[in-house]
């Protein structure tokens, strides 16, 4: 699979591609990425910008993975779903598969996840998109563990073990494969938090697919 990742820093930091590039390796599946990232960018600005819009139209891949700006879709969601709109016209003229990377709320408000998960669902549905439910699994997942740390300081950023645990995620959703068991090592997880990690990724996600 060749993926062209758009987004910023919640894409970015932790290197959440290498991460899934590694976890796809371990099940036999190869990826290739290309990341386009730019911090605390929205999708209008990396339309506007136009360098995504050219990697969709010659840059040989079959996936595109879209991250809005991580408050955007609460506070404006029409402005995401047209911004969404419009990737996914460029994305299925290419002949390409459009994923959608949603994201997680604020630590210090975790109320405002529902309109997340409202906004990309909603997106995804219209536009017959892959939804990757990073932060509904993220919610579930802080629900019942005090450990280990999600968010960075700053109540918005991940830590690594929130980009490994959005890792496997994407393995579950996007390249429906099981992490469970993986033991390639990530550098600043320890094994036994990776194991857990992987463990409650596949639980969460079955269950969140389960009628």
């Amino acid at each position: 699979m060749r993926i062209l990742y758009v987004g910023n820093s919640f894409t970015s930091n932790n290197n959440l591609p290498g991460l899934v590039k590694g976890l796809a390796a371990a099940r036999g599946i190869a990826v290739e990425h290309k990341v386009i990232s730019v911090g605390g960018a929205s999708l209008r600005q990396h339309l506007n910008a136009g360098k995504a819009l050219d990697q969709i139209a010659t840059g040989g891949f079959d996936t595109v993975v879209l991250q809005e700006q991580s408050t955007l879709p609460i506070k404006s969601p029409d402005r995401f779903r047209e911004s969404a709109r419009d990737f996914g016209a460029a994305i299925s003229d290419a002949g390409l598969r459009t994923v959608l990377y949603l994201t997680w709320a604020r630590r210090n408000a975790p109320e405002t996840q529902k309109a997340l998960t409202d906004a990309y669902a909603a997106a995804a549905a219209e536009l017959s998109a892959t939804l990757v439910p990073v932060g509904p699994v993220w919610e579930r997942f802080l629900a019942t563990h005090d450990e280990p740390i999600l968010h960075e300081s700053d109540n918005s950023h991940p830590t690594m073990a929130g980009s490994y645990l959005g890792a496997c995620v994407f393995l579950i959703a996007l390249l429906e494969a099981d992490p469970v068991g993986i033991e390639t090592p990530v550098k600043g997880l320890p094994p036994e938090t990776a194991a857990l990690i992987q463990e409650a990724a596949w639980t969460i996600c079955t269950d969140l697919t389960t009628p």
